[in-house]
């Protein structure tokens, strides 16, 4: 029997309720396949574990998610904790540091569940996002001039290797042929971002030559996000820089029922290191006690982890 290690980090809120939830449905699926199995070690890392101890995760913790199998993540926040600490020193340090440079997005309408889209169905609300997940415009890269002047002023910089925005083209073009889906999309905004969505353009038209049984399409982000709600039968496979993609995979799963329905997988696709799954809601401290949190996303988190170990059947059934 194969023996899954899974580290999971509940974090703050709901999200420690929602985990509880998806770890039992794991034991279940488990307990009726029967060739596989999973062991499960917590890590209470989090804002709560950040004030009390001023960072939200030990030094030489990266190495120890190395040893395991996958991560499943609940939600991170607190309202006494400044968002960019949580993201930069706990999700980012996690994606960047385990090279989980594919942030896989589904935006699919549940069955039972009602799009705030009027008339559209289950098949019309039927697609993945691909969002790059380690480079991009949240490198973390800039400087701060004149502080607390007049003058003051920021640099911002994005950053976009080949090899990374490569990758990521490419995988979105592997999952659609994998899948039997259609199209790709890159959404980008060559028009104003003049060096990095130009460069991305580029790579997009070079890998798509490669794949002449996908149909290939470019748009504009701004086009996109409309056409997200207007028209989102047209998307397939969507394929985009990791701030845009956050951006839309939100507006994505608002037009699927809710944000509280969507689920996200942080992957290495190799398996060199630890992929991450987790529900994208927030630690929604004002619910947290009271069992009543949603825990489909995390649920869906589960099945994204059981697809990712080539259980495909059992997430097919989730």
């Amino acid at each position: 029997m194969k023996k899954y290690k899974i580290a999971v980090i509940p974090g703050d809120g709901i999200g420690v309720e929602v985990v509880n939830e998806g770890i039992k449905v794991l034991k279940t699926i488990a307990s009726i396949d029967k060739t596989f199995d999973f062991e499960f070690d917590y890590f209470p890392w989090g804002c709560e574990y950040y004030l009390k101890n001023g960072k939200m995760m030990d030094d030489g913790d990266l190495e120890k998610l190395k040893q395991y199998d996958g991560i499943y993540l609940g939600a991170v926040g607190y309202p006494s904790v400044p968002d960019h600490i949580s993201l930069r020193e706990l999700l980012l340090k996690i994606r960047v540091g385990l090279d989980q440079y594919i942030n896989l997005r589904p935006v699919k309408l549940l069955r039972g569940v009602q799009s705030p889209l009027k008339d559209k169905t289950i098949e019309d609300i039927d697609f993945v996002v691909i969002r790059e997940n380690s480079e991009g415009e949240y490198s973390g890269l800039g400087q701060w001039f004149n502080k607390d002047s007049k003058d003051e002023y920021v640099h911002q910089i994005a950053k976009f290797t080949r090899k990374g925005t490569e990758r990521v083209i490419r995988y979105a073009f592997e999952l659609a042929r994998k899948e039997n889906r259609k199209t790709v999309t890159s959404i980008t905004k060559g028009n104003a971002l003049n060096y990095s969505m130009v460069f991305w353009d580029k790579i997009f038209n070079e890998v798509a030559k490669e794949y002449p049984d996908i149909k290939a399409n470019q748009l504009m982000v701004d086009a996109a996000s409309m056409m997200f709600v207007q028209h989102p039968e047209r998307f397939d496979v969507v394929v985009t820089s990791n701030l845009f993609g956050d951006i839309l995979t939100d507006l994505g799963a608002a037009i699927a029922g809710g944000i509280g329905l969507a689920a996200g997988d942080n992957l290495n696709p190799e398996k060199k290191y630890p992929s991450m799954f987790e529900s994208i809601h927030g630690s929604a401290p004002d619910i947290a006690g009271k069992n009543i949190a949603n825990p489909i996303a995390q649920i869906w988190a589960a099945g994204g982890m059981l697809k990712h170990f080539d259980y495909v059947n059992w997430y097919n059934k989730l």
